[in-house]
């Protein structure tokens, strides 16, 4: 049986290498959701020509018989794009028998894809798979512990901790490839799973136990991952006093490995952690622009709120200590209101985040939840007009993780408990964040407005997530086909024609040499990882350290505009992340919650 599966997948990764090629060498292409479409939903594919060709309608051909079975005009010419000089979008939303089809329009022709119900089940649980692996101290993938000495404080002294002071925070999820850990990125990371949950239970599975091993315990396996993260997170907030924003730095950059136990700090294998206070601290040769302690406290007090909800009935001892750290939290939110960033030791790339009154908006909202005090409504009204349109929604451009998280999560939240003019104020905001994105999308014919910047994937999944909750607040299905767009982006319908998922679909074209330890040393899989994405060429271009290792199988598809490379020598495109993966979770969930019938966003 072992010589089986590992021929099979021997034969699925050559299928996949191949197919890569097949396409390498088209000059016409229809791009996909290879995940597939469901009946009922919004369905449309995108066609490509390399060269100047054009077409004026397409057919849908039933996989089986070969026979078409719908037929359509191709509508409006979008022109160039990216590599292709000629594209249109290919609408068949209006065909909704199930089964598995492909699409035909002059000399393209597409995948075979499915129509059916059944198309996004299970997909939220895999990527959960991304975020047990993703886990420190004790690793259920790997059956063994990593990072147990953690840690030493650092800028901690006028809290009565002088540095080198050792303190115990093992525990939490590695941020990436790397195995720095954050609070803030873990903070928003359980956010999402914990409203997940909240807000779609019934589509997740219980098969794991806490400590990630085979087994059930009678909770979903999403809520065991999400208590995973916040029990790190008490111990990066041990006492009202005291809050911590990371563990280790970019030293931990000294080579790819394995996560076991790093030396690189200076103290055996303790590793540094760095205290909020507020102030500018190390980035490489300079400072980090820190201005305050609001940003990642403020996350901390929206994850404990809502983490205190969802215990409430499993562990009651549990979620009062979850409400007496949001109280604490909170208060360290307003010792200096401004942002926190993350620190570096050699080199400029950090977490730059700039914005911090969304994150304070959504943690007075969860307060307002937990409590129904009304002064908590007011402070939240109060930081929401302060920060009515996430920026790079207006900009359309942004330095790395600037607005984290990448839409407002706080006017979701804050609109659900209000009636009247101040839930409609809300809602406009949401609305003009959308419009500004759907000027820019509706000029191409993948309907792409969100940026090409690092992480592009990552703003992919959140701005889908606020067009998902507009809609649910509103019942606007205006926005409807740009929404869906940009989940068809992420499994394939861009110009690449991969998903940027690894390992989803399972015999799709995905991910197969991402910027990762785990598969490029041990050839492991890091199912559900949700790689970077594209970013503009000129980013890609002036980025240091990059070396692609081998030929590039999009060579074709890349542009002027904008480069992926699955390469596990692009870091910029290529690397999974743990908070976009967890953002993901949250949207693959409500795709499926909305397939078996229910409304976006309510159980």
């Amino acid at each position: 049986m072992k010589k089986l599966i590992f021929y099979c997948a021997i034969f699925s990764f050559c299928f996949a290498c191949a197919s890569k090629k097949i396409r390498q060498n088209q000059h016409t292409v229809i791009r996909i959701n290879q995940l597939g479409y469901g009946p009922e939903s919004i369905k449309v594919a995108v066609w490509g020509s390399l060269n100047q060709e054009s077409i004026d309608s397409f057919s849908l051909i039933d996989a089986r018989s070969k026979r078409s079975v719908f037929t359509s005009d191709v509508g409006r010419d979008y022109g160039a794009y990216g590599p292709f000089k000629q594209s249109y979008r290919l609408n068949f939303s209006n065909f909704a028998d199930t089964g598995s089809f492909y699409i035909v329009a002059g000399s393209g022709k597409s995948p075979v894809f499915r129509v059916a119900p059944d198309v996004y089940k299970g997909t939220a649980d895999f990527v959960l798979r991304y975020m047990r692996q993703q886990r420190t101290l004790f690793n259920p993938f790997l059956k063994d512990s990593c990072h147990t000495h953690d840690g030493f404080t650092l800028y901690a002294a006028k809290a009565g901790l002088p540095d080198s002071t050792k303190i115990d925070v093992g525990g939490g999820w590695h941020d990436a490839s790397d195995y720095l850990q954050y609070s803030t990125t873990s903070a928003n990371a359980i956010y999402h799973l914990l409203a997940a949950y909240r807000d779609f239970p019934g589509v997740f599975i219980d098969e794991k136990r806490a400590n990630g091993l085979s087994g059930p315990n009678g909770i979903a396996d999403v809520l065991d991952e999400a208590k995973w993260g916040l029990d790190w997170l008490l111990k990066m907030h041990p006492e009202p006093h005291l809050m911590f924003n990371q563990i280790a730095d970019d030293r931990d950059h000294a080579g790819m490995r394995m996560p076991a136990e790093d030396p690189f700090y200076g103290r055996g294998y303790e590793r540094p952690v760095y205290f909020i206070d507020g102030q500018a601290q190390q980035r490489g040769k300079f400072l980090n622009n820190t201005t305050g302690t609001s940003s990642t406290a403020a996350k901390f007090t929206s994850a404990f709120n809502l983490g205190s909800l969802l215990f409430t009935h499993v562990d009651e001892s549990y979620a009062y200590k979850l409400r007496n750290k949001a109280e604490s939290a909170y208060d360290f939110a307003k010792i200096k209101p401004g942002v926190t960033q993350t620190v570096s030791v050699k080199s400029p790339y950090i977490y730059a985040e700039d914005n911090w009154v969304d994150d304070m908006e959504l943690a007075a909202a969860s307060n307002l939840q937990v409590t129904g005090d009304i002064k908590f409504k007011n402070e939240a009204l109060q930081y929401a007009r302060q920060e009515k349109i996430t920026p790079w929604l207006e900009t359309d451009t942004a330095s790395h993780y600037q607005w984290y998280p990448f839409i407002n999560l706080g006017h979701y939240e804050l609109a659900k408990q209000l009636n009247g003019k101040d839930r409609e104020e809300l809602i406009s905001y949401y609305r003009q964040g959308i419009e500004k994105v759907w000027t820019r999308a509706k000029q191409n014919a993948f309907f792409r407005g969100v940026p090409f910047i690092w992480c592009s994937n990552n703003l992919t999944v959140s701005f889908a997530i606020q067009c998902l909750w507009y809609r649910n607040l509103t019942d606007d299905e205006s926005y409807t086909e740009l929404e869906q767009s940009n989940i068809d982006w992420l499994f394939g319908c861009n110009p690449w024609g991969t998903s940027m998922v690894y390992g989803l679909p399972r015999n799709g074209d995905s991910p197969t040499d991402p910027h990762s330890a785990f598969t490029h040393l041990k050839n492991f899989p890091i199912d559900g990882g949700l790689v970077d994405g594209p970013v503009y060429s000129n980013i890609f271009n002036n980025l240091i350290g990059i070396e692609l290792v081998d030929p590039d199988e999009y060579e074709a598809f890349q542009s002027d505009l904008a480069v992926y490379h699955d390469d596990y020598g692009d870091y910029s495109t290529n690397e999974p992340t743990m908070d976009g993966s967890a953002s993901l979770i949250y949207l693959l969930a409500a795709k499926e919650h909305e397939l078996q019938g229910g409304t976006p966003g309510k159980k």
